[in-house]
């Protein structure tokens, strides 16, 4: 299963992302399956790649034109897609991935997980997807989510599909992996 993963460029305030980073990294490539992420060597970003390829695993990393002109983007992959924009990126990060999570991070991470979902409740896609809740992060979004549902603005369906997992086990159970 290639899992896409989207995540911040920054390494966040409290040193247990980078800890959750390597461990999740850690966690797809011995269970068999292939990260598919943003292509960037710094922050959250690298460390998971990095994670990943010690541990044996396939990566590839979709990257903008810009960025890799700004030399941010991981030398080391198995493999690195140059896109013309980040909406092109999203694409084609959504079109190679069959499952995805999102990891804490900021307003780009919100964006590529929210497409998901909206692909995914319009039905133009059926592919899994879970917030990974490390300490609690996501628990303002959740509560808006449920907020959604109350006023009427998402379907009680698809609210439930809008998962979250609190470690590595319940992202394994929300996506299916062995």
């Amino acid at each position: 299963m290639k899992i896409c993963v989207y995540l911040g460029a920054s390494m966040g305030e409290d040193p247990l992302y980078a800890k959750a980073a390597e461990q999740l990294g850690t966690m797809i490539a011995r269970t068999g399956n292939e990260l598919v992420y943003g292509g960037s060597r710094v922050g959250l970003m690298g460390i998971l790649a990095e994670s990943v390829l010690r541990a044996g695993g396939a990566v590839t990393g979709v990257e903008p034109q810009f960025f890799i002109d700004s030399c941010v983007q991981h030398e080391g992959l198995t493999k690195l897609i140059a896109t013309k924009d980040m909406a092109e990126r999203k694409q084609t990060m959504i079109a190679l991935s069959d499952a995805f999570i999102a990891f804490p991070g900021g307003t780009g991470t919100l964006e590529e997980i929210s497409e998901v979902i909206s692909l995914n409740a319009l039905g133009r896609i059926q592919k899994p997807y879970v917030f990974y809740n490390l300490n609690h992060y996501y628990d303002p979004l959740f509560a808006m989510f449920d907020r959604m549902q109350e006023q009427g603005f998402v379907t009680r369906e698809n609210r439930s599909r809008i998962r979250q997992a609190q470690d590595l086990d319940g992202i394994r159970a929300a996506l299916g992996i062995a």
